[in-house]
């Protein structure tokens, strides 16, 4: 549903004031910034205002850059430009910047007068519920940091054109979906969009996958089939791991690209595609060149506009926003499951050489294992928790079982001797996390003791309530369960 929530971009401090002043007597929800930059934009779903309105020192530049943000959301919205001067507001109303030919756009006289401004919200109104929004994109990369902040813009500054993309990254990084949300941001969104893994079929199959055959081309071939390229007429061919592909298949591929035709095997008639093509692959193919392995010419072909994907352990200040996008996605195989701050913090020190995929999978796991349960050190697998901590979890424990008692003394003697304490792995350590796990495990039996009270608790660990309840709630511990 739209809300009546309209965007206002005005420098002039005093205009911006009269704005919201009219806009909020209007009954509108006013939404007012000095610049494009200052905007803080909702996620896409949320995205429910009525119009833009542009005010005194808009350009064509700036509605460009507007329209292209707008474009990444699938979103059309009509653009009202205000200026003082009939003239400025006519051509500012016309002008066409990068990518605004889609937006539809509006003309206001200043002086803001309330009469004309509700005219041309009305009109507004008309224009949004008569426009054909198309739908947020469903394939969209998760991340905030600079490093997808950066993949995003590549993303749509290419979406608009009918380059040939050539996705770049290790394993598990997310090709196809980036691949996806290229093709979703493009004037082919409601074409097809067709993903080939080239290196999944084998090599004397893969012409007829791509082009198709005709009846009787070779044995088992009982009816005329249509290929991949005839499939994605009109929209993208994703083709994956295109370095897996055999020189003699490069060479056919490398005459598609150049002519825009092909032939079915078996047949004689030309058949001319309109297919975009995102290509991807995890090996490094200017070595293949070097090796002879990959035709040179081919790779300049599909090198025209590259994307290298980042590593996750590179972009390691995403995982939070992962792992909350992944857990949702996981919300239909079994209940939702919460990390404490030390797990999230002992993935983040993770090398994750499967990247994001490795993630998911791990998410997945956990969701299985402990639905709807808060995940600490413990529930994670040996090999994504800190160096040390396994073996600190268990041995601390079973020292204090024996040194906490019901009624301590009245003094305590604190051993001052190396020897007590654990041996510091040759590898190190995280302190803080050893500490925290000692802490646990004293707060764990002193609730056992006390029989899950937790004023007798506080007595024996010689503390005070109240900070033993912060610490409850610190590591998300229930004294009932505990008992």
């Amino acid at each position: 549903m739209i809300e009546h929530k309209v965007l206002v971009i005005e420098p002039d401090s005093r205009r911006a004031q009269s704005w919201h002043s009219i806009l909020r007597r209007l009954s509108y929800q006013p939404i007012v910034v000095s610049d494009i930059a200052a905007i803080e934009w909702p996620d896409a779903n949320q995205l429910d205002w009525l119009a833009v309105m542009l005010g005194t020192g808009s350009s064509s530049a700036s509605i460009a850059q507007l329209s292209e943000r707008l474009r990444s959301y699938g979103v059309v919205l009509p653009l009202v430009c205000a200026s003082d001067d009939a003239a400025n507001t006519a051509n500012c109303a016309e002008s066409d910047g990068a990518g605004c030919d889609s937006l539809p756009r509006l003309q206001l006289e200043l002086p803001i007068r309330s009469p004309q401004l509700t005219s041309v919200l009305r009109q507004c109104e008309a224009l949004r519920s008569a426009l054909p929004a198309r739908s947020p994109p469903r394939f969209c990369p998760v991340g905030r940091g600079s490093a997808m902040t950066a993949i995003h813009r590549l993303i749509r500054q290419v979406a608009a054109f009918d380059s040939n993309v050539l996705l770049l990254g290790e394993s598990g990084t997310g090709k196809e979906l980036v691949a996806r949300h290229v093709h979703e941001l493009s004037d082919r969104a409601m074409q097809p969009f067709v993903p080939v893994n080239c290196g999944a079929i084998p090599a004397d199959l893969l012409e007829s996958e791509l082009f198709g055959h005709e009846k009787g081309a070779f044995t088992g071939a009982l009816a005329t089939r249509q290929g991949r390229f005839e499939f994605a007429e009109g929209g993208t061919l994703f083709l994956d791991e295109i370095g897996d592909m055999s020189l003699a298949m490069q060479v056919k591929l490398l005459r598609v690209l150049q002519e825009r035709s092909f032939e079915r095997v078996g047949s004689n008639r030309t058949i001319r595609c309109n297919v975009r093509i995102v290509a991807a692959t995890h090996r490094d193919l200017e070595a293949l060149i070097a090796e002879g392995r990959f035709r040179e010419d081919l790779f300049y072909r599909l090198n025209v506009f590259p994307i290298a994907l980042t590593p996750l352990r590179d972009r390691i200040e995403d995982l939070p926003h992962l792992v909350e996008h992944l857990l949702e996605r996981n919300a239909r195989v079994a209940a939702r499951i919460e990390f404490t701050p030390r797990a999230l913090a002992a993935l983040a020190r993770c090398r994750w050489p499967g990247n994001v995929r490795e993630l998911a999978n791990l998410l997945e796991r956990l969701c299985i294992l402990h639905p709807g349960a808060t995940v600490d050190l413990e529930q994670l697998p040996e090999r994504y928790r800190p160096a040390g901590i396994a073996q600190a979890s268990a041995a601390p424990t079973a020292k204090l079982q024996v040194a906490l008692p019901v009624k301590p003394p009245a003094t305590t003697a604190v051993s001052e001797d190396p020897s007590d304490l654990d041996a510091l792995p040759s590898t190190g350590f995280d302190l803080k996390d050893h500490l925290c796990t000692i802490e646990v495990g004293l707060i764990r039996q002193a609730l056992a003791e006390a029989g899950g009270t937790v004023a007798e608790a506080a007595r024996l660990l010689r503390m005070r309530r109240t900070t033993l309840v912060e610490k409850l709630k610190k590591y998300r511990l229930s004294a009932v369960d505990l008992v």
